[in-house]
């Protein structure tokens, strides 16, 4: 955000900061491959700042240059069965509703291609997706002729890569100008009103209501409200056909299609800015009860002589035990992918282990750091035959409202 506090989503100066972190992991999937380079790993300082106007919440103090996204940046969902089943019914739902058999879809922030690839399979449809972090060879389904990659950021030079379906899951939330962003995307459809536009984005009204903490990381420097994602459309020249929240109301998907005139009227479900400013009150009031009543819980643990581990060494998992300043209060974090099996978690150090490991560490509590997969969860540790308590971040300190 500039110095004068003005809104890079709306455009209008007054935002006011209500967070502030020290010290955390510029990038949080990253696979570190020794302890010492997971403790020395580059650190940057988060300053929530809220736009009172239009919703948006932004870091004030981002800065892009610390990231590279090209290098061993490891995001993928695909070995949990419970994302694969979400992603897969998504696809489907999508084609279905928009006739997208046989088109030309385009998918800006691809990662290795899993959702474009279904939106292709399902549809019979051709694909391009753009992301840096693509790795040649890992995803059988990219040929390079029905579906491709450029491995590359989606900018105005691409301006010529023409779809019927833009997608683009989990990437807005990594970009700070969102304004010139989807104002780029409109400009590549150009007089096509027929064409669609689907984001994804992580939905930060939860994020406040619950307190989660665990849910502010350094390389997301934008944080989508309702209210704030429905103004950056309709202000880029999009008419908004569906917003709503999804898997466990930690998705925000939005709908749309190029303006002809008018925008039109909002879904039902924008709420006001207003609504967005008694929750982010909220959460400045009571996340420092949160993150004490967890360092709490994970010092009785300790003097109980209990083991505890996370599961899921992501983004959650980094943004929670940094924040925390927890080291070796907890040795280990649990992760089904096996690319980031004996690497090391940012910041805090902590080694990345498989789930059969278990078996023989044998650990006291297991804290998920993403409740929706508790089940799949729970399922694993009773197949090793391990009895141990299940906590989540949401259950410790403050109840969410």
């Amino acid at each position: 955000m500039p110095a004068d506090g003005v809104c890079p989503n709306c455009g209008i100066a007054g935002a006011k900061v209500f967070y502030s972190a020290r010290g955390i992991p510029v990038h949080s999937v990253q696979l570190l491959r020794t302890r010492r380079e997971a403790l020395d790993y580059p650190r940057g300082d988060v300053d929530l700042a809220f736009c009172r106007s239009c919703g948006f919440i932004c870091n004030a103090t981002f800065d892009a240059s610390l990231h590279d996204y090209s290098h061993d940046y490891e995001s993928t969902q695909q070995f949990s069965p419970t994302f694969n089943a979400f992603h897969k019914q998504l696809a489907e739902r999508l084609v279905e509703r928009y006739g997208l058999h046989g088109k030309e879809v385009v998918e800006i922030g691809c990662g290795q291609g899993e959702f474009l690839a279904l939106l292709c399979e399902a549809g019979g449809n051709r694909g391009t997706g753009f992301d840096p972090a693509f790795v040649d060879g890992r995803n059988a389904a990219i040929d390079g002729s029905r579906i491709k990659v450029v491995k590359d950021y989606f900018s105005e030079r691409y301006s010529d890569c023409r779809g019927d379906f833009y997608c683009c899951k989990m990437t807005l939330e990594h970009i700070p100008d969102t304004m010139d962003f989807v104002a780029t995307v409109r400009r590549a459809i150009g007089d096509r009103p027929d064409a669609v536009v689907f984001f994804q984005v992580p939905d930060v009204g939860r994020i406040l209501r619950d307190v989660a903490f665990w849910d502010i990381y350094y390389e997301h420097c934008s944080y989508f409200s309702i209210p704030s994602l429905a103004h950056l459309f309709r202000a880029s020249g999009f008419r908004v056909l569906g917003l709503n929240a999804e898997y466990d109301d930690q998705y925000l998907m939005i709908e749309a299609r190029p303006a002809a005139g008018a925008a039109g009227p909002l879904p039902a479900i924008a709420r006001t800015s207003e609504d967005v400013a008694r929750d982010v009150a909220y959460f400045a009031a009571n996340c420092r009860q949160k993150v004490d009543g967890w360092r709490r819980t994970l010092a009785d643990l300790r003097r109980a002589g209990r083991r505890a581990v996370i599961w899921g060494a992501g983004s959650k998992g980094v943004a929670f035990l940094t924040t925390l300043g927890v080291h070796d209060e907890i040795q280990f974090a649990v992760d089904v992918n096996p690319l980031k099996h004996g690497t090391f978690l940012a910041g805090s150090g902590q080694e990345v282990i498989a789930p059969h490991v278990l078996r023989d560490y044998r650990p006291d509590a297991v804290i998920v750091m993403n409740p929706i997969y508790g089940p799949e969860i729970r399922q694993q540790l009773d197949g090793m035959g391990i009895a141990a308590q299940m906590m989540t971040p949401q259950a410790d300190g403050t109840q969410s409202r």
